[in-house]
């Protein structure tokens, strides 16, 4: 786990985007997993920067995104399927077939799970993972538990979570209670992450995750496992390190 720390949230955003800019110029065709929320937003900005620019490509890219509400339509402006069309798919040069987001209102929702697992598998694993913290510390929507996770599941999310969420929606009683994730277990299977955490709400997640035991209590204490986890921070997560 290499720990970084900037004076800005901005710089924090700038380090994610050269991160994933320079995955894809060494490898135009890469798997990428895609986070939603707050965090990610700056990066996926400068991401776009850099397509309009000429400085990347994503025609060859293939991506994949960590959850979905259960219970949204994907065209609900609420969804992830929205959230990412409107802050980096349309605004960029990727093919729409190779986007790829988990169903939260199939049919069968185990077998939708088995289904998005054999696509990252299929696609060759992903290349690039990145990562949110939530206050609970919890990745993907893994929140916090007695054992960890491995596959793509649905998850009752917590209260602190749609507490954490409700200001992306109308009422609060309008925020999904369950959601499709990818696991702990596939997220690690990614061969690199960069978890982004900025302001003073996430430093204890952001401490327990780096200073704690590896634990599920912790969801995101399991990258202290992975063999190339990049933590970007700013002054205010850090803190309490």
């Amino acid at each position: 786990m290499e720990i970084r720390v900037f004076d800005s949230e901005q710089r924090v955003g700038e380090a994610a985007a050269a991160r994933f800019i320079e995955q894809l110029r060494n490898k135009p065709d890469s798997v990428l997993g895609m986070a939603t929320g707050s965090s990610p937003l700056i990066m996926y900005g400068l991401l776009i920067d850099a397509c309009r620019a000429g400085t990347i490509s994503f025609a060859d890219a293939v991506t994949f995104n960590l959850d979905e509400y259960c219970g949204l339509d994907a065209a609900d402006p609420h969804s992830y399927h929205s959230y990412m069309r409107k802050n980096l798919f349309d605004r960029i040069d990727i093919d729409p077939a190779n986007t790829h987001i988990p169903n939260g209102n199939a049919a069968d929702i185990t077998a939708e799970c088995a289904a998005y697992d054999a696509a990252i598998e299929s696609a060759g694993g992903i290349d690039l993972q990145v990562l949110g913290i939530g206050g609970n510390g919890h990745i993907g929507f893994n929140e916090p538990s007695d054992a960890f996770s491995y596959g793509t599941f649905v998850v009752d999310l917590a209260e602190s979570t749609i507490e954490a969420n409700k200001r992306f929606f109308t009422r609060a009683e309008d925020v999904p209670r369950r959601a499709v994730t990818m696991g702990v277990g596939s997220i690690m299977n990614a061969r690199s992450i960069v978890l982004i955490a900025t302001g003073a709400k996430k430093a204890q997640a952001v401490r327990d995750m780096i200073r704690g035991g590896v634990t599920p209590a912790c969801p995101a204490s399991i990258l202290q496992n992975h063999p190339d986890a990049l933590i970007l921070l700013d002054g205010p997560a850090a803190s309490l390190l």
